[in-house]
């Protein structure tokens, strides 16, 4: 295999990532015309998308496993379901093992909850503080994003309940009940 046929290959690798580009910006096209036409997805997207470190896909996942929050509506809930939460191997007095999440949680949602959990700890305003702050005290550091997931998800499910966006001094003295 000479130069030339990796120049050959290289021109048809070109060509398919130029056409499943084409076919990815498409479909989000698609998805952005159907979340415009119902303005309670619309509304979900824009709370849910606000909290710093959660994208679309995270957002869609996230809106698609709650129902639009009418099957999942408690921040609480969630965690166990997206296999955040962690629990102990307990059998009536023993213990066996450390805590642990559970296998039988959603597979598509933890993974992006921890993209969401990298990004945040990285660069949103107050959770790099805590990060570093839980690391420092000794904190196995796949713990501490288990606990930014889980504040993400928190978030989440405030602003969707309040129906607002993520403000980063948001006062709750000011606001009028």
């Amino acid at each position: 295999m000479g130069n030339s046929s990796s120049i050959r290959l290289a021109k048809y690798y070109k060509q398919t990532l130029a056409g499943l580009q084409s076919d990815l910006k498409k479909t989000n096209q698609a998805i952005d015309a159907l979340i415009d036409a119902d303005e309670k997805l619309r509304e979900l997207f824009s709370c849910i998308e606000s909290v710093p470190g959660v994208d679309r896909v995270t957002a869609a996942e996230i809106i698609i496993n709650t129902n639009e929050f009418n099957r999942i509506n408690n921040a609480r809930k969630y965690p166990c379901y997206a296999g955040v939460a962690p629990f102990e191997h307990i059998s009536g007095t023993s213990i066996r093992g450390k805590t642990r999440t559970s296998k039988k949680a959603n597979m598509k949602a933890e993974p992006l909850l921890y993209m969401a959990s990298l990004v945040a700890s990285r660069y949103c305003k107050e959770l790099p503080e805590y990060y570093e702050r839980k690391v420092a005290k000794g904190k196995n550091k796949m713990n501490v994003l288990n606990g930014v997931k889980n504040k993400i998800i928190h978030r989440i499910f405030a602003y969707v309940n309040q129906k607002r966006k993520y403000e980063l001094n948001y006062n709750f003295f000011l606001v009028e009940s």
